[in-house]
């Protein structure tokens, strides 16, 4: 059975070390961990997004901003005839704090509006996540501000192995 994994991000350069882009990192991660095994990836531009098929699984970038990426997800999902309860969606957490890497099914969309569009396209909230925590940030800054921003000296650090996790919960996912 399909299974697709999407990774939430936002395009352009500037939002590409934010913590809203940690999505699409774990999937840059993912991606260099398979290239080691197959000799190249081949991506393909559909659904407003870039993806490329790895056996069962089918991995989609959305290129449209964070809040339209149901957009994205709703049209793979429709082509490839993907029940919701076999998409998981890679996104940043506020929620976390800053390393933590948690697999949920179903829930609430904790304020994040790439989630909501997901919802809303798709139909429903019965769907996979792969929360990673980004931490939040203290009263002076604002939300969007802080998930906009890029990581700290020591959350950069750290960042490699945050990415490690979370490519290993997406890999076991896959095979599963």
């Amino acid at each position: 059975m399909a299974k697709l994994i999407v990774f939430l991000g936002n395009p352009g350069l500037q939002y590409r070390q934010t913590r809203h882009n940690v999505g699409w990192l774990v999937c840059d991660s993912l991606c260099d961990r398979i290239s080691k095994t197959v000799p190249q990836i081949s991506w393909q531009t559909k659904f407003h997004g870039l993806y490329t098929k790895q056996g069962d699984s089918i991995l989609l970038k959305p290129q449209t901003f964070m809040n339209e990426s149901g957009i994205s997800v709703q049209e793979a999902a429709k082509f490839y005839n993907i029940d919701p309860k076999q998409i998981m969606v890679v996104h940043d957490d506020i929620e976390m704090e800053f390393g933590q890497v948690k697999p949920q099914l179903g829930g609430g969309m904790g304020g994040h509006n790439g989630l909501r569009s997901v919802k809303q396209h798709i139909g429903t909230d019965q769907f996979r996540r792969l929360r990673v925590g980004v931490g939040r940030p203290d009263a002076r800054i604002q939300v969007a501000d802080y998930v906009l921003g890029r990581f700290s000296p020591i959350e950069e650090r750290m960042l490699e192995t945050v990415l490690e996790s979370a490519v290993e919960t997406v890999l076991k996912y896959m095979i599963a």
